[in-house]
């Protein structure tokens, strides 16, 4: 497998799952402002959408957009405890929370990296409704659970951890919602989110999209 990836940005959840279920894999560094990859390649070529990530599988074929990667990885090892099985009600609540973390949170930090500056309206506008929504991660971790599922790490998480790494770049403070920030530093002491760190030379920096 190939996974095309930009350092830090979304992108890093696949590759910590790759991490977790300690599948061979090839790294491929991507430009994606200037739609070419570290070999030359026309990243559009790959991704027609021209963001991260894109994962290519052993048989050639291309997967894109998170949601779809993550659930793709875990269907194809069994034993794995990274998602709940399909057919279940757990497995819908996974559908459920990739959904949110996708159209929601990550959305919430889109309007920090979209290199247009924002005015103070816009800006206090866009802090207002990422507040809401990491208001909701505190919510669902305030009854004491370890990980967004339960007791079990799995693909939310390693996505749900790209993003709220996101805040110290952005100047966004998580220390309002106490159990989201120790959720955040928690997840980075797991081996296979250190290794992604290291991988894509962030391990003594702060993540960024």
């Amino acid at each position: 497998m190939k996974l095309f990836y930009k350092p830090g940005a979304c992108s890093m959840a696949t590759h910590i799952i790759l991490n977790e279920l300690d599948i061979p894999f090839e790294l491929e560094k991507t430009d994606t402002d200037a739609a070419v990859t570290v070999s030359g390649i026309d990243f559009r070529s790959i991704s027609p959408n021209g963001y991260v990530p894109a994962l290519q599988t052993n048989d050639g074929d291309i997967i894109t957009e998170n949601p779809a990667i993550l659930q793709y990885l875990v269907d194809g090892a069994t034993d794995s405890k990274l998602a709940p099985p399909n057919g279940t009600l757990e497995r819908t609540r996974l559908h459920e929370l990739l959904n949110f973390l996708s159209a929601e949170l990550h959305k919430a930090y889109s309007p920090f990296f979209s290199k247009i500056e924002l005015d103070a309206s816009a800006k206090e506008a866009a802090q207002k409704t990422l507040s809401r929504r990491v208001g909701a991660m505190q919510d669902r971790l305030a009854d004491g659970r370890e990980f967004l599922l339960g007791d079990t790490f799995g693909v939310a998480d390693a996505y749900a951890f790209v993003l709220l790494s996101w805040s110290p770049v952005i100047g966004f403070d998580l220390r309002p919602w106490p159990e989201v920030a120790a959720y955040v530093k928690r997840l980075r002491r797991r081996p296979a989110i250190i290794r992604a760190l290291q991988a894509e030379g962030l391990l003594d920096e702060r993540v960024a999209s």
